[in-house]
């Protein structure tokens, strides 16, 4: 049997642990944490990370959109821009083989078996530990409770390294005054950011929102009237 079952009064029937997915797990999952489906999209995210770590590991993806050491005029004010820092976060220690490596660590110590010792370079850590997540994704998914977080970080990871492999920028953000919500008698005052890449704008304080046109020309009316207020106060 394969379809959903019908839950019975007061019992809860086990949901997918990944983050982005939560669904009702079928029959033939209910003794697993993570469904099939966040499984497989996962093993292929894992088998394309080597890909992706060669792509970046080169001197173009590197050096991508930088001005090369010798391309300065004599004279100039600007200095030559450096490698792309987000590359080589990904591809340098500490990168991608890192991310992976406390994945693995965690499994290993969750199975009982000993942590592995130092694997040497990214370029030749990343082969063993996709084959080591590789090999041991089905166990995860089965027996883990924690594989909801890992699934996340790795498409997470999996998402950082497409993207700059295919040369897309990271959004920006720009400062866009303070929060004018009225908290406890008094306003927020949170430095609000927004997002070259997203229409939305979220205050990390007290969590108010704005999504739309009109939302964002109620908080720009806002935050002026906060202003004009403060200035008169102050004058």
């Amino acid at each position: 049997m394969h379809d959903h079952p019908t839950p019975e009064d007061g019992y809860e029937w086990p949901t997918c642990v990944t983050p982005r997915c939560k669904r009702q797990l079928w029959v033939a999952e209910a003794n697993r944490w993570a469904c099939r489906p966040c499984e497989d999209a996962t093993a292929q995210r894992i088998r394309e990370l080597p890909a992706l770590f060669a792509q970046l590991d080169t001197t173009a993806a590197l050096m991508r959109g930088s001005r090369r050491p010798g391309g300065a005029t004599s004279g100039s004010k600007t200095p030559p821009i450096p490698p792309r820092l987000e590359v080589l976060a990904l591809v340098g220690p500490g990168g991608i083989d890192a991310r992976l490596s406390a994945i693995e660590d965690a499994w290993r110590s969750a199975l009982g078996w000993t942590i592995a010792p130092w694997r040497g370079s990214p370029k030749q850590a990343i082969p063993h530990l996709v084959e080591f997540l590789s090999n041991n994704l089905l166990w995860a998914c089965s027996s883990y409770e924690e594989i909801g977080q890992d699934i996340d970080d790795l498409r997470k990871l999996h998402a950082e390294c497409a993207a700059l492999a295919a040369g897309e920028k990271r959004p920006g953000r720009v400062q866009i005054g303070l929060c004018p919500t009225v908290v406890n008698d008094n306003w927020c005052g949170t430095q609000l950011t927004a997002s070259t890449g997203s229409h939305r704008i979220h205050c990390p304080e007290c969590g108010n929102r704005w999504e739309t046109l009109g939302e964002w020309r109620e908080l720009r009316a806002a935050q002026e009237r906060v202003l004009a207020e403060a200035a008169g106060v102050a004058a």
